[in-house]
């Protein structure tokens, strides 16, 4: 009844012509969209709105910058907030239900049209855009560098009795260095590397943990680098995945730890030797 209602509806709008003219190009081109932009941002949020909410003026400051929030939740009141903060032509809204980031993140970084696209998560807080300004200016010195992190660079440690892989000690050194491994966030790409030769980040770690690990082993094994570098972030609450999900983490982490220690005990000193070319 509500669809027959409404299709009576819209077609007296239309044969009154009282919705013609409503729009225009000049309307659409005033919202300012630009289709090439040099850096997205994807932010990954589990009923965290009101912390998006506080980071995204801070985004604006940064010229052309393309915003995309993940509303992962499963609380609408997160969805109806975000949607009313998200107003700027380049700033977008995908919604999902407990998908987990190795999904959502992949999804979003092909519909991301960003050259350089920074990954973050719902407790990631910062001040001004240097952070953003560092890792173009990092992107450009070093064009094979597919995965540039700021918050740690590491290694990845074996525990063979185990047969289980996680992240390993630091490798950090200066204001940058190129390094095995890095995890988020923020966690950036080079779409177009990316595009290229990693194709996606791997879907048999997912639904989470330890699939940033494996996407950068991969990419030292194709032949492009991973960096490192201190974006100077902080945590602006607890994180959603450790709020809602220590027993699950667990659970995935014995999962995921066997799986990348099948796929890169025996490539790992080839990694550490293209590293150490660099």
């Amino acid at each position: 009844m509500k669809l027959l209602l409404e299709k009576i509806k819209l077609s007296f709008q239309k044969r009154s012509g009282v919705t013609q003219n409503k729009k225009s190009y000049a309307q659409w081109a005033a919202k300012g969209y630009h289709a090439e932009t040099e850096v997205s941002v994807i932010i990954q949020s589990h009923n965290k709105s009101l912390q998006i909410c506080h980071i995204l003026p801070k985004l604006r400051q940064y010229p052309g910058l393309e915003i995309i929030v993940i509303d992962d939740g499963s609380d609408l009141e997160h969805t109806q907030r975000l949607a009313a903060a998200l107003t700027g032509a380049n700033e977008f809204l995908i919604r999902s239900n407990d998908l987990y980031e190795n999904i959502t993140y992949d999804k979003s970084i092909r519909f991301a049209n960003g050259r350089y696209i920074a990954l973050l998560q719902d407790d990631d807080d910062f001040d001004g855009t240097a952070w953003i300004e560092r890792a173009v200016n990092l992107f450009r010195q070093h064009p094979r560098m597919v995965i540039l992190g700021g918050k740690n660079g590491l290694d990845i440690a074996f525990e063979d009795a185990d047969r289980y892989a996680h992240g390993g000690p630091s490798m950090q050194q200066g204001d940058f260095s190129f390094v095995t491994s890095v995890n988020r966030a923020p966690m950036w790409i080079h779409k177009e590397l990316f595009r290229q030769h990693l194709h996606h980040i791997d879907f048999s770690f997912a639904p989470f943990q330890f699939d940033d690990y494996e996407l950068c082993a991969r990419a030292w094994l194709n032949g492009l680098q991973v960096g490192w570098y201190d974006a100077g972030f902080r945590s602006l609450s607890v994180g959603g995945m450790r709020l809602w999900n220590n027993s699950f983490t667990t659970e995935q982490s014995q999962k995921n730890g066997r799986k990348l220690y099948e796929l890169y005990r025996n490539k790992i000193e080839e990694i550490h030797r293209r590293i150490a070319e660099c």
